[in-house]
């Protein structure tokens, strides 16, 4: 029986995904195995000893310690493109937003409240509304820059508005190639990205590389009359940089999920209360991909989508299964391997595959031993190793 300790709002959906015969879930369940959460922040904070898996709902693991959990052999899941579509259908309003004072055309009509005609009101909205012309966005350039799940289906939905799309990341991995349209201009640099771009959408993790990317030497190359769009991290953009733009009256306006009370009472400063994700469907998916990619890691030692491990799959081929973290140094695999050998256990099949510091393996043997898993745990470079009943049997 797993428990799985769980922390914020989870959607059924994916609670559901955990069967009561062999899990146990719920915000008080010690010691966990695994824990599942969404926003709750884990740095410095105490979590037993037996969990060995953390699973995020969502893409954006900055609330959790992910180098220390690698250090101590805890696998962190995280779920990226579970919410791409939520994001992408925000980034399109936002374009919109933009491009046209809506947002101030609404709020004029509200402030009509004290007239009770309407031949009158429509003869003062008619006078008025040249005041809150805007411009299509058809024809006009959106950079994106991050083209992973998210940012690959911005681009295209772009292009299915008519806009112009140049696309920048240098670390496009080949699946978010294929799933990109041949119609984005690829450019080489950010610089070049901004320098032709109406429009900027940020949709890069957050990260010591990426912090404080859109910087002032960056909005210095843009277009005037530029509009940024940060529905990615707060912490890819400098701050007092975008205000500085705005006041320059280069920026044309700022549209963010991240909003900062330095921004308050700007028009120029559209600002969202981080919703990007806040779709029934988008938490649904989210959870449920979450829910199945920790039960294939408790059940059959699998890793996908891990921030901290490289992702290590191997279908089952009977008999017992043993997984290991360790760090990547020599001889950690020959060693365990001899151990199996002075153990007498044959294996019958293998996979190794190493992420930076730290490496992940999935041995399957036909037989299993009281003494080889103290071995194994005990054997340099092992962080932690496990031990797993062949398929049909209860973990």
């Amino acid at each position: 029986m797993y428990k799985i300790r769980t922390f914020n709002s989870l959607a059924a959906k994916g609670l559901d995904r955990f069967t009561a015969d062999r899990y146990q879930v719920g915000p008080e369940e010690s010691p966990a195995d695994a824990l599942m959460l969404r926003s709750q922040k884990l740095h410095n904070e105490s979590i037993d000893e037996s969990v060995i898996a953390v699973a995020r709902a969502g893409a954006g693991v900055n609330n959790i310690p992910v180098d220390e959990y690698a250090q101590r052999g805890i696998v962190v899941f995280n779920t990226p493109g579970a919410n791409a579509n939520a994001v992408k259908e925000l980034v399109a309003a936002a374009l919109l937003l933009g491009s046209r004072d809506i947002f101030g055309g609404m709020n004029y009509v509200q402030s009509l409240g004290e007239i009770n005609n309407s031949a009158e009101m429509h003869k003062i909205l008619e006078q008025n509304k040249k005041h809150f012309a805007g411009a299509e966005i058809s024809g006009m350039t959106l950079g994106v820059v991050g083209l992973g799940a998210i940012g690959a289906m911005v681009a295209n939905m772009a292009l299915e508005l008519g806009m112009q799309v140049a696309g920048y990341d240098p670390a496009i991995s080949i699946e978010a190639a294929w799933r990109l349209s041949s119609r984005v201009q690829k450019v080489d640099s950010l610089q070049a990205l901004v320098s032709r771009s109406d429009f900027i959408t940020l949709h890069v993790p957050a990260m010591p590389q990426t912090q404080g990317l859109i910087n002032a030497e960056v909005l210095e190359r843009c277009k005037p009359g530029v509009r940024l769009l940060n529905f990615a991290r707060d912490e890819i953009v400098d701050l007092p940089a975008v205000i500085a733009t705005l006041d320059s009256g280069k920026m044309a306006a700022y549209i963010s999920d991240f909003p900062h009370p330095e921004l308050l009472g700007r028009k120029d400063a559209l600002l969202l209360p981080h919703i990007g994700a806040s779709t029934r469907e988008a938490e649904e998916n989210c959870a449920v991909m979450a829910a199945e990619q920790l039960k294939d890691f408790l059940e059959n030692g699998n890793v996908r989508n891990s921030v901290n491990y490289p992702d290590t799959c191997m279908a089952r081929n009977g008999g017992y299964r043993i997984t290991f973290c360790n760090e990547n140094i020599p001889k950690v695999l020959g060693t365990v391997l001899s151990v199996l050998a002075d153990h007498n256990i044959n294996v019958i099949d293998m996979v190794n595959l190493s992420r930076g510091d730290f490496a992940y393996s999935i041995i399957d043997v036909e037989a299993r031993d009281t003494g080889v898993m103290t071995a194994i745990n005990k054997a340099e470079g092992v962080i932690r190793a496990r031990l797993l009943p062949p398929i049909d049997q209860p973990g």
